[in-house]
């Protein structure tokens, strides 16, 4: 275990990060299949593919509210916990991990409570019609069950990335993806639970993926554990995980705000066929910005670990190879859709008329997503060296400073209205990153020189 912390403060930091890195990214691609693959089945329903992928579109602001109260939990705790570890205070770590768990506990039953009474009439905000209402909420009633394992999953797994056991992390999505992958076919056509069969095995691959963590975090094979007598909530040591992981909570609960904002818009000026659109674009973006994520969280162990002990060199290092892989892979994606549009949308459009219209929107909706590497690197960055103030400004600028007043402004100027709503995404996605960029620079000097 101790060789295993030293390699985060001594092994070369190129050949770390790939090995760090390249598990991450994996696991955020393969958690891809959770938010993807229900979707694909449910677009082929016999019938009513298109109608019910609707349905369940209107259920994603749900899904990723439960995501970012995962990402509050452990992007806010394993961060620091990485930082007392590089202090050589394993203890404190533990009690930030125990502390999170409590947490964890907490925050799902009141979001399964919540969303349990005001689900229905959330899915008629979130754009639901009544073509679709039916749908949507078949499947987010069940989904939301299973938040405990969703929120626990999550969350606890960012601490087994934060030790340097990327293989195992990345294990723990792999195995609920497989498990997903396997029953969505035989709950859905073999039982012919359709749109509730999806839900189903959504729940039953998270409950087996949050039993894995929960396992691993009290072996021996782990640095920090899961203590009884750190389970619990101090304010003392919440606070400041809270502070921290607001930023990656605002970048991904807004997701569902955006969301919300897009499907309001896209109902009004483009109907049910533009809120089909959105959610294909929606799972498209996903392909782009998890990988990304997982190449932040790969490189996060080694920038707060180092950042922690004091050594400034390979802090440098880190972020400069996490900066060009992710822009050299934001070019990549973008060049991909630009030139070749249907690739993607194919898997979820099971009608010419969507397809082709899902097409059209994509190009639009991603035009400045080549940009998009530069804003999370830096951003990233900022959460790994506990930075939270920076950190949230970033996260509110593109999402609720500039893309949703641009969402609702700009369809008031131009004669093409839905052109409008989608052609605010590249629109916030330049000018934040440009706005980071220029941040980072002068921030990043200065964080270093407190140390």
């Amino acid at each position: 275990m101790a060789e295993q912390e030293n390699k985060l403060g001594t092994a070369p930091v190129g050949r770390l990060l790939t090995s760090l890195a390249i598990p991450c990214i994996t696991a955020q691609v393969v958690n891809l299949l959770y938010n993807i693959v229900d979707r694909i089945y449910i677009g082929h329903l016999p019938e009513i593919g298109s109608t019910a992928l609707t349905g369940v579109g209107v259920t994603f602001p749900i899904i990723t509210i439960i995501s970012a109260f995962s990402a509050l939990v452990g992007m806010g705790g394993a961060p620091r916990a990485s930082i007392r570890m590089g202090q050589k205070d394993n203890k404190g770590a533990e009690k930030i991990l125990g502390n999170c768990l409590a947490l964890s506990i907490v925050l799902s039953v009141l979001l399964i409570i919540i969303f349990e009474i005001f689900g229905q009439p959330l899915l008629w905000l979130f754009g639901a019609s009544e073509n679709t209402i039916s749908y949507g909420w078949e499947y987010m009633s069940i989904y939301v069950l299973g938040t405990f394992f969703v929120t626990v999953t999550m969350g606890l797994n960012n601490f087994i990335s934060a030790q340097g056991f990327a293989k195992t992390s990345m294990l723990t999505v792999i195995i609920g993806a497989v498990i997903n992958i396997i029953l969505d076919p035989i709950f859905m056509f073999g039982f012919n639970m359709g749109v509730a069969g999806a839900a189903w095995a959504t729940i039953l691959s998270q409950a087996i993926s949050c039993i894995w963590v929960l396992k691993f975090l009290t072996s021996k094979r782990s640095i920090l554990k899961i203590r009884p007598k750190n389970i619990r909530l101090s304010p003392k040591i919440l606070l400041p995980v809270v502070a921290l992981g607001v930023s990656p909570f605002i970048m991904q609960s807004t997701e569902s705000l955006l969301n919300i904002c897009f499907n309001m818009s896209l109902q009004k000026y483009g109907g049910d066929l533009a809120v089909g659109a959105m959610t294909i674009l929606s799972s498209i973006m996903q392909f782009f910005s998890l990988p990304i994520m997982g190449l932040a969280q790969g490189a996060q162990p080694i920038i707060s670990y180092n950042y922690g002990a004091h050594n400034k060199e390979r802090v440098k290092k880190a972020f400069r190879l996490l900066f060009t892989c992710a822009v050299v892979f934001s070019t990549a994606f973008w060049l991909v859709n630009m030139l070749a549009p249907k690739l993607l949308v194919s898997l979820f459009a099971s009608t010419p008329e969507l397809r082709d219209y899902s097409a059209w929107a994509l190009r639009i909706y991603l035009a400045a997503a080549f940009m998009m590497g530069v804003q999370n690197s830096c951003q990233q960055t900022f959460v790994a060296l506990g930075e939270a103030k920076i950190s949230l400004f970033l996260a509110l600028l593109r999402k609720i400073i500039l893309l949703i007043p641009l969402i609702f402004i700009l369809p008031l100027f131009l004669a093409d209205q839905v052109f409008a709503v989608f052609l605010a995404e590249p629109i916030a996605d330049f000018l934040a990153a440009v706005t980071t960029f220029t941040c980072f620079r002068i921030k990043f000097k200065k964080v270093l020189a407190k140390i």
